[in-house]
């Protein structure tokens, strides 16, 4: 009988320890998840009864307000489709998106010894209002980025190098957060193009020429000199029985111009003569393959696989194969090289402040990573201003400012080839730095570079 009774005894301490862990997890570790989850009808009820933060743009305009409606407040959003897949929407039917979801905890004034004063408010039935934010995005910008992209699918990337702060996020196409639940049904349809993915970030396309960047920043640092070698191309690489061509025989060609005219045999050559291991390596350090932190959910970039024959490495080396990045990545790729190596963490929330105007947070840039030495990032830096100047970006020149940036033409296996450009402005004391994505746009230099150089130029008028 005792024997039985110790059992008993042991089975339900057990059973009351794993009770008390499973709690304290519940209520330690995930319990503000799920207080903050959009399915809680406790959540629900906070949302109606807040008023919720503002949030500002870098020069304080407003990107989303609330409106009176009845006994309730409803979400506006001044700059409609331009800054939807940012700031993102609000709705009791389909929850919220952007911005609004990923930091609707200050926006309802839920983080700290606030959610506590606010809860005491509710229970006295005084009003409660929630956090602002402000943004690094400046709101002109973002629209023009917009409606340069017009009804082409696509993306535009603008941050400034020296910090991390991005002034410019834009997707097209877009959506109205105004008109969220009269068009449902059209932004659900497949003819309108999916406007709910934010393709800054989220869109994950072949680089092209673009990613002939890493390739030279791997090449020069195993040899400086390289930038002083002639190199020849005769229109084609055979690697393996399979043969990987350039659009035309360029010949003999030094470094620059290999860049000037995105050489796929002199790129492809430099890849096989350094390796797998180096290649990977660099694309590491400019952040390929790991899990960047930002304000938005944004998706790995990669340029590499596990298992890579002399082929795939060659393709890579020219943004084709296993390579896939997002335009939010390339911003920071181009941005790093602005800086002389030094890629700054993005960001899109510049401060938090109270009801009262009072600050609560603000954003300190910071360093993500050293992608590479500074020498190297001169003599890449030299020959893409050479690209602007004699090359296939020369659509992106600006008159009396220096311009340092890349094309690509990104290959498609679905119609005609991706547009890309990355650049940088002033190329000797950068301010501005921009990746372009014209989806099926076929030449960077033609349906990209126009796009990046109205951009700069309005950037850094500003």
């Amino acid at each position: 009988m005792k024997k039985e009774i110790r059992r008993l005894t042991f089975v339900t301490i057990i059973f009351f320890s794993i009770l008390i862990i499973y709690l304290t997890y519940i209520q330690g570790i995930i319990g503000n998840k799920l207080y903050l989850n959009s399915l809680n009808p406790r959540l629900a009820l906070v949302e109606q009864e807040t008023k919720r933060g503002i949030i500002y743009d870098r020069n304080g305009k407003v990107l989303a307000d609330n409106v009176l409606v009845g006994d309730r407040f409803e979400r506006q959003y001044p700059y409609g489709p331009s800054t939807a897949l940012v700031v993102g929407y609000l709705s009791d039917r389909f929850g919220s998106s952007g911005l609004e979801a990923n930091y609707k905890e200050e926006l309802l004034g839920l983080t700290g010894w606030q959610r506590v004063r606010n809860t005491l408010r509710r229970l006295t039935e005084k009003p409660v209002q929630g956090n602002n934010l402000a943004l690094t995005i400046d709101a002109d910008l973002q629209r023009l980025s917009t409606n340069l992209l017009g009804e082409r699918r696509g993306a535009v990337v603008a941050l400034d190098p020296r910090t991390g702060e991005v002034l410019a996020l834009a997707s097209s196409p877009n959506f109205d957060p105004n008109k969220l639940e009269q068009e449902w049904s059209w932004i659900n349809s497949p003819k309108a193009g999916s406007p709910l993915l934010n393709r800054a970030t989220q869109g994950l396309y072949p680089a092209g020429s673009i990613m002939k960047i890493i390739t030279a920043t791997m090449a020069l640092e195993e040899d400086l000199n390289i930038s002083d070698y002639e190199f020849y191309c005769s229109g084609f690489i055979e690697i393996n029985g399979r043969r990987l061509t350039c659009p035309r025989p360029h010949g003999e060609v030094n470094f620059n111009e290999a860049m000037m005219y995105s050489c796929n045999v002199t790129f492809a050559n430099l890849a096989l003569k350094f390796g797998v291991d180096k290649f990977k390596e660099t694309a590491e350090h400019y952040g390929f393959g790991k899990k960047i932190e930002f304000d938005l959910p944004l998706k790995k970039s990669q340029a590499t696989t596990n298992k890579m024959n002399a082929n795939a490495l060659a393709e890579s080396a020219i943004g084709q194969g296993p390579v896939l990045v997002t335009p939010l990545q390339m911003a920071m790729v181009v941005g790093s090289l602005a800086m002389d190596g030094v890629m700054m963490q993005p960001y899109l929330v510049k401060n938090i402040t109270n009801p009262e105007g009072k600050l609560i947070w603000k954003a300190r840039p910071r360093p993500y990573q050293i992608v590479t030495r500074k020498d190297v990032a001169q003599k890449i830096k030299e020959a893409m201003i050479a690209t602007v100047n004699e090359g296939t970006a020369t659509a992106a020149a600006l008159p009396n400012i220096k311009v340092a940036a890349k094309t690509g033409s990104a290959q498609n296996p679905h119609g005609k080839a991706h547009a890309w450009l990355i650049a940088f402005a002033p190329a000797e004391d950068p301010e501005i730095a921009v990746a372009v994505i014209v989806e099926n746009g076929g030449s960077g230099g033609v349906a990209a570079a126009p796009i990046a150089r109205q951009v700069m130029a309005a950037a850094l008028r500003r």
